[in-house]
């Protein structure tokens, strides 16, 4: 397992050799930094990103790779009604395969030939470069997690109530269409 810098477009990059994953396999945990926390945090549009890690069990199965494991967070967002923050816990669980790619181009095969290989199953991942980016995996498995509307235990939406109920914006056309007779159904 090699651990790089961050790539400009990934804040967080694991990269594993696909030639040193074992016949038996290869059982592997990550934690983020707190920098790196900090920064997908700001991407993510949280407040914070207190915690993220990762657990990857990698098997070969001839050219491919099956990864299977679990993407664990904890993430502070803004509640979508108060703006007060709340806390949840992320638990997703991966289950992919990966491929070499075509020497030719991005698609393993054309997609009518995948669906009917592959009985409505997901086509596998390319392998770019020989090499797994598990950083990468658990970040989009993280975004995957994250509740896009938030909202604190009990929280209800109320509209604002009307104070004067007589004059409306839609007062003058009531009236023109009682006028011209239109107000009878």
């Amino acid at each position: 397992m090699e651990k790089t810098g961050s790539p400009s477009s990934v804040p967080w990059s694991v990269l594993v050799a696909v030639e040193n994953i074992p016949d038996t396999g290869l059982h592997i945990a990550i934690d983020a930094p707190a920098a790196t926390r900090a920064k997908l945090a700001e991407l993510a549009a949280l407040r914070e990103l207190p915690q993220l890690s990762a657990v990857f069990d990698l098997t070969r199965q001839g050219a491919e790779v099956h990864v299977a494991g679990q993407v664990s967070a904890r993430v502070s967002q803004a509640c979508v009604v108060t703006l007060e923050p709340v806390e949840s816990d992320i638990q997703e669980a991966v289950d992919l395969k990966f491929a070499p790619a075509p020497a030719g181009g991005t698609e393993l095969e054309p997609k009518s030939a995948r669906k009917r290989s592959l009985g409505g199953d997901e086509p596998p991942e390319p392998l770019v470069g020989g090499t797994l980016d598990l950083g990468a995996l658990a970040i989009e498995f993280l975004i995957l997690g994250i509740d896009p509307y938030p909202r604190k235990a009990g929280a209800q939406f109320a509209p604002p109530k009307v104070a004067d109920a007589g004059e409306h914006p839609f007062a003058a056309l009531e009236s023109l269409k009682k006028n011209l007779g239109g107000g009878q159904s």
